[in-house]
């Protein structure tokens, strides 16, 4: 078997199909892959990154409470002594430069501090400045204010100490509180002491080891987590005494997780699309070695074969797989072409003789069923009026002694029979005429069958509407039910043979009313409608007679077939479609099923612009 090299894969050759579809899984396999690692990794990363934000926070969050415990330690001291308790019976002087000296806070490293009475009045209330030496009365009177609007005996619980946070004008401090007792605990508390500590953004970034920063602007009660394309800013609120926050503590830190996870992804996606690129092109160059080549060699000869006509057989390679089967086999097919060619050639000529005959006397039989049909109905119609009883009636009208009462009633009668009598006989020369044109029909069959028996029938422009309008009416008497007939009432103009194209539809229409028959009920319709294109036009008749199965349309052409087991033959659908295509044309037949209907599609050529403006 030959192989063929050096042709472009077509779009819709199997080559270009399976091109197409290894490059649509290709891309649907990079896109799950992509998806996969995407839902594998990027969780998992994110979830890390997740852990390490919350640590952070978590961290900042202990670094405030080891900050503000350290200076609820500091003023316990001062809390649980015995001669706070005594300053705060009776205030001295001496306490006071002792206990509130700079020195004495520089060495506690406080700016602030307080003693305040149990109704909530400040004994004594100093803030240290310890760039200037002095004492800052802003800072002072807004720890005065903080302490007003503190519930000092929540703050500290039942503990007799505590500590909160709090913004004193443009500062931020912890201040630690405890109850004013004896050194060993005993003694009705004689109110508070308050130590407050400024909080800034160089103590908490030397805390936490980042850079920090104090911000008094932005502040919310719930940590903030803003994530940036390379970092993650992080806020955590410093609480106050209320339970809302006073300030916030803002860093910022590398995202290092994500990235690493953003590369990782696309090392993987790409690593892994790559590997299927590969594996892809080389399953693209072994299918058109072991399949897209053989079959295109199969393709170039069955071309040669229908070009030259000759039935040459396909070289043999001895391949043991499938393709050497599938070539084995084609010569087998080609050799028993070539003696069924040779029978059908003796056959062709006797048989064409005898079908072209039988099937002028099925067309002429279908013709002349409407006349059989007319002539029975008019022997077996009665006369409207009984005639004996019209002569009687006439024999009285001539007594002159008739009663006017009686006379008139026998005009009337006489008069109704006359227009009965008319048109009874109006209705039978309308059938009369129908026979005849079917007759005339039977005539022209007969007529045109010796002239075209040896050749191709001519086509001339003809009016479709108007042959399947005189078929129609003809086709009304083939069956004893009542058929409604619709088709369309312009002009279709079409190139066939008007004699021809007239028994095909007669012979369809017949068939159709047949089939509405068969179903048992006494009235069915039959729709004809016409479209044009630009080269071709279409005639579609439906009927709702029985219609017929799927498996029984690829038989309903055969010479012989028939669905009426009460009838031989089935010669007319087949003619119909060798005549179809002697006009060059088509025929096909659809139903939906059984009881369903059925649709006969009948196809001819367009006229040409110049033959319809003549």
């Amino acid at each position: 078997m030959a192989r063929t090299r050096g042709r472009g894969l077509q779009p819709t050759s199997l080559g270009g199909k399976l091109v197409a579809i290894l490059t649509a899984v290709g891309v649907a396999g990079a896109l799950g892959i992509t998806l996969l690692l995407a839902f594998v990794i990027t969780p998992n990363f994110n979830a890390l990154e997740a852990n390490a934000n919350a640590g952070h926070i978590d961290r900042t969050r202990a670094t405030l409470t080891d900050y503000a415990n350290k200076l609820e330690s500091a003023v316990r001291d001062y809390g649980d002594w015995t001669q706070s308790y005594a300053y705060m019976a009776a205030p001295t002087t001496a306490f006071e430069q002792e206990s509130f000296s700079p020195l004495a806070m520089s060495n506690l490293a406080v700016q602030g501090m307080a003693y305040v009475r149990p109704d909530g009045s400040i004994q004594i209330a100093r803030w240290y400045d310890p760039a200037t030496g002095g004492e800052r009365a802003d800072l002072r009177a807004a720890l005065i204010d903080t302490i007003a609007r503190t519930d000092l005996a929540k703050v500290v619980g039942t503990d007799n100490s505590g500590r909160f946070y709090a913004r004193l004008g443009s500062v931020v401090a912890a201040i630690g509180v405890a109850q004013v007792r004896r050194s060993d605990g005993t003694g009705r508390p004689r109110g508070y002491v308050l130590m407050a500590r400024e909080f800034t953004s160089k103590q908490i970034s030397a805390l936490l080891q980042l850079d920090a920063t104090i911000d008094r602007s932005r502040v919310t009660d719930t940590e903030i987590v803003d994530k940036g394309r390379l970092t993650t800013a992080i806020a955590v609120p410093i609480l106050g005494a209320d339970g809302h926050a006073v300030a916030a503590a803002r860093f910022t830190v590398p995202r290092d997780i994500s990235l690493l996870g953003r590369r990782m992804l696309m090392l993987a996606v790409a690593g892994s699309t790559l590997l299927l690129l590969i594996v892809l092109l080389v399953l693209r160059r072994t299918l058109g070695w072991l399949v897209i080549a053989p079959l295109l060699s199969v393709e170039q000869h069955m071309q040669k074969v229908r070009v030259s006509g000759s039935l040459a057989l396909l070289d043999d390679e001895g391949r043991s797989d499938e393709f050497g089967s599938l070539g084995r086999s084609f010569n087998a097919m080609l050799s028993q072409l070539k003696d069924l060619r040779e029978q059908i050639e003796v056959q062709s000529f006797a048989l064409g003789r005898s079908e072209s005959a039988v099937a002028v006397m099925h067309n002429v039989r279908n013709a002349l069923n409407p006349i059989s049909t007319i002539l029975s109905q008019g022997i077996a119609q009665p006369p409207p009026i009984d005639r004996v009883t019209v002569e009687r009636a006439v024999i009285e009208l001539g007594k002159a002694d008739m009663p006017a009462a009686r006379r008139e009633k026998l005009a009337a009668f006489v008069a109704a029979a006359v227009a009965a009598e008319v048109a009874g006989r109006e209705a039978m020369r309308g059938e009369l005429h129908v026979g005849r044109e079917a007759m005339a029909h039977v005539l022209e069959i007969i007529g045109q069958q010796q002239a075209s028996a040896h050749e191709r029938p001519p086509l001339d422009l003809v009016d479709v509407s108007e042959i399947v309008a005189r078929n129609a009416s003809i086709a009304r008497y083939s069956q004893g039910a009542s058929i409604a007939f619709s088709f369309p009432g312009l002009p279709h103009r079409a190139l066939a043979n008007r004699v021809i194209l007239s028994q095909v539809i007669g012979n369809l229409l017949g068939n159709a009313a047949e089939a509405i028959g068969a179903t048992g009920s006494d009235s069915g319709s039959i729709d004809v409608t016409i479209r044009e294109t630009d080269t071709a036009v279409e005639i579609t008749l439906r009927d709702n007679g029985e219609g017929f199965d799927a498996d029984v349309g690829a038989t309903l052409f055969q010479r012989g077939f028939s669905t009426r087991q009460h009838k031989s033959g089935g010669l007319g659908l087949h003619w119909c479609a060798n005549s179809m295509t002697a006009m060059e044309g088509s025929l096909r037949l659809e139903s939906e099923g059984k009881g369903r209907g059925a649709i006969a599609v009948l196809t001819l050529k367009a006229p040409i612009a110049d033959a319809l403006a003549a």
